[in-house]
Formats: C-alpha cells, sequence, structure tokens
C-alpha cells in the first residue's frame, strides 16, 4: 500500500501518531459554518455573500479560502432566474375596448378610476399588488 501511495513505510506509521492540524480542524468547523449560511441561503449565496455573513458572525476568512472549501464540500450556489412574463399575448378572450383614450383629465371625483396589478417577487413567493386610482384625486 505505501508503494502505491508513494509514501515511505515510517512516514505511513508516523502519521498515525499526529494529531490533525490546526489548519485542517479549522477548516472543518468552518465548513460547517459555510453549509449553515449556504442552507439558511437556500443554495443562492456564493462564496462573496457567505465572506459577509461569517464577517457579521465575526469571523475573518478570504474569499479565496471559502471558495476553496465550498468547492470541496460540493456547494454549488444557483443563480436567479430571470423573470418572464407568463400573459399570453395570442389569447382568444375579447379585450377590453379603451374608453379613456389616454385622456386622463376629468373635472370631478368619481368619473373615471384607472387600475393596475404587478407581481412582486418575496422570499415567501409572489406578491400580487393592485391599486385603483380615481383620476381626479390622484
Amino acid at each position: 500500500m505505501c508503494r502505491v501511495l508513494e509514501v515511505s513505510i515510517s512516514g505511513y506509521y508516523a502519521s498515525w501518531g499526529r494529531p490533525e492540524s490546526e489548519r485542517i480542524t479549522k477548516d472543518r468547523v468552518l465548513t460547517e459554518k459555510i453549509r449553515t449560511s449556504f442552507e439558511e441561503s437556500r443554495g443562492t449565496y456564493g462564496a462573496l455573500r457567505i465572506k459577509a455573513d461569517l464577517h457579521e458572525q465575526g469571523e475573518r476568512v478570504s474569499r479565496q479560502r471559502i471558495g476553496r472549501l465550498m468547492r470541496q464540500a460540493e456547494l454549488v450556489a444557483r443563480g436567479k432566474r430571470k423573470f418572464r412574463m407568463t400573459t399570453k399575448v395570442k389569447s382568444s378572450r375579447p379585450v377590453a375596448e379603451n374608453i379613456l383614450a389616454r385622456e386622463f383629465t376629468t373635472d370631478g371625483p368619481n368619473q373615471k378610476w384607472v387600475t393596475d396589478i404587478t407581481y412582486l417577487p418575496t422570499h415567501e413567493g409572489w406578491l400580487y399588488l393592485a391599486t385603483v386610482m380615481d383620476l381626479y384625486s390622484r
């Protein structure tokens, strides 16, 4: 076995009694902190954001070391996907007629109302915000 691993027999037996190096011990503890931060971010944090997260906890570690430990632990951050509108343009449903004809002024209240809806991404999912506005009092 020593011949295959290209180590001397005396070196092999000497390594048995040798304690684990300080760096390996620190790397093991640091890897667990990195894994915790990575899992709390649901797999979205890379080395740079994990570095900031660890800095808040009082750990001073380089981005390169965090990157190396992430590679060794096989932690790969997922990038955020771009939001794509899902509204179908070629719909068979009728489109409401444009009654306003871009005339956004009015003489009194409750004559012209406008609405809009938007989608907001949150950590818990999509939030739908609908607004209604009277053009007279806007």
